[in-house]
């Protein structure tokens, strides 16, 4: 995949871009509590950083923790880069990297590879703090292998002028799509539009693997109603054709130009659209008919490598940087969603991000994608055979049972 979909690894730099980083705090308050303990060399590894607030960060713990002297080792932009990379250092046993920055998609196949060290107990002393959906990601076999640093959820954005009340359930979004000016997703074949059909699944009550993780589930009832509507979308041109090529930046630009007038899309097209013409207003993804409103997770994870060398200063410095103060100034200055539950609640927060509310309740609804070692076989199922059903009129039941054959053959492999 040449690009995934927002709040993965590689576009959680370019959020970044959104605006510099702050001072954050470093009263002892908001150092971890291990800060006097832990002492020597420690190397972050994690994608581009593009306006130098990883670096910042970094300065500011070093200051603050004399004993330890943290680097940055920065990878390329592109994801599948950063993941090229840092497997290759992980299957070489090497101890370069101490602290790993890891789209969350990637946690399981890491931690079952034994690449990252068990952090439960840790973890568990602070889970109270964060958002519950954020650590879904971070658990694999029941146990915790990273610490969450930041996360994503979705949107429905819609023209204002054009859609007088946000839809409550996706059929509405629909039916007022047909007389209101369409809707738009990322619908082309990639990442976003397993993210989009995903998002609909597990409103609907479906499921991709059972509850094992051994197998695939795809092809149920559920599943077909799914991808039954998203078809029926596109044929009644309530979502254009279009939308078949839009990725995260071509679903922005048509709605920021009026090609449609409700988009699905992340909460970083607030502040740009805020810079357009359009009049809009935005609210947490819509439920299923009959059944519920779900969000699919994206964002970072921080790993601790199994080889590093000083696993408890790396660990202390992950903590740092997911503490209230650090997530509080990149959440406002960084476009980096918080993962911690209280920044959410910060009067400067609620005054600086005016749809924190929102973005909290779209994180707690929020679900990870499947959380297994061959997730990228597992979406790469999804994506290419809901587009067949979307752009060929493959039938549902069709694409999903080739889904089901795919995922479940990817499984085997592991």
């Amino acid at each position: 995949m040449k690009k995934r979909a927002l709040g993965s690894a590689a576009l959680a730099s370019a959020a970044i871009a959104a605006g510099g980083i702050g001072v954050v705090s470093s009263n002892a308050s908001d150092r971890s509590a291990s800060a006097a303990a832990v002492s020597g060399n420690v190397t972050w590894c994690i994608g581009k950083d593009t306006t130098g607030a990883f670096k910042q960060v970094v300065n500011l713990y070093n200051k603050s923790h004399p004993d330890v002297k943290v680097k940055l080792r920065e990878l390329p932009t592109s994801a599948d880069a950063q993941r090229t990379q840092l497997v290759q250092r992980q299957q070489a046993k090497s101890t370069e990297c101490d602290v790993l920055g890891l789209d969350t998609i990637w946690t399981a196949e890491f931690a079952s590879q034994g690449w990252l060290k068990d952090i439960t107990s840790q973890i568990n002393k602070r889970a109270k703090e964060f958002i519950p959906s954020t650590l879904a990601s971070a658990k694999v076999n029941g146990k915790y292998w990273a610490v969450p640093f930041n996360t994503n959820a979705g949107f429905l954005y819609y023209n204002t002028k054009k859609v007088k009340k946000a839809p409550t359930t996706w059929q509405q979004a629909y039916q007022m799509a047909k007389s209101d000016g369409r809707i738009g997703y990322q619908g082309a074949r990639y990442e976003g539009l397993t993210v989009n059909f995903l998002e609909m699944l597990y409103g609907a009550g479906g499921s991709v693997l059972s509850g094992d993780g051994k197998k695939a589930t795809i092809n149920s009832p559920q599943a077909q109603k799914v991808l039954g509507f998203m078809q029926q979308g596109i044929k009644s041109r309530a979502a254009p054709k279009a939308t078949l090529t839009y990725m995260e930046e071509e679903s922005r630009n048509a709605f920021q130009t009026g090609r449609v007038a409700l988009l699905r899309n992340w909460p970083y097209v607030y502040s740009l659209a805020k810079k357009s013409k359009v009049k809009f207003d935005l609210v947490p993804l819509p439920k299923w008919q009959g059944g519920k409103a779900a969000s699919v997770l994206g964002g970072y994870n921080l790993g601790i490598s199994a080889y590093s060398k000083n696993a408890d200063a790396a660990l202390d410095f992950a903590n740092y940087i997911t503490a209230p103060a650090a997530q509080k100034t990149f959440f406002i200055k960084s476009s980096l969603p918080a993962v911690l539950t209280q920044t959410y609640k910060d009067a400067t927060v609620k005054k600086r991000v005016p749809f924190a509310s929102d973005l909290l309740k779209a994180v707690q609804q929020g679900k990870p994608r499947p959380v297994s070692p061959v997730y990228p076989q597992i979406s790469k199922a999804i994506y290419n055979n809901v587009y067949a059903a979307l752009s060929r009129g493959t039938s549902p039941k069709t694409a999903l049972g080739n889904a089901q054959k795919q995922i479940d053959k990817a499984l085997k492999t592991f």
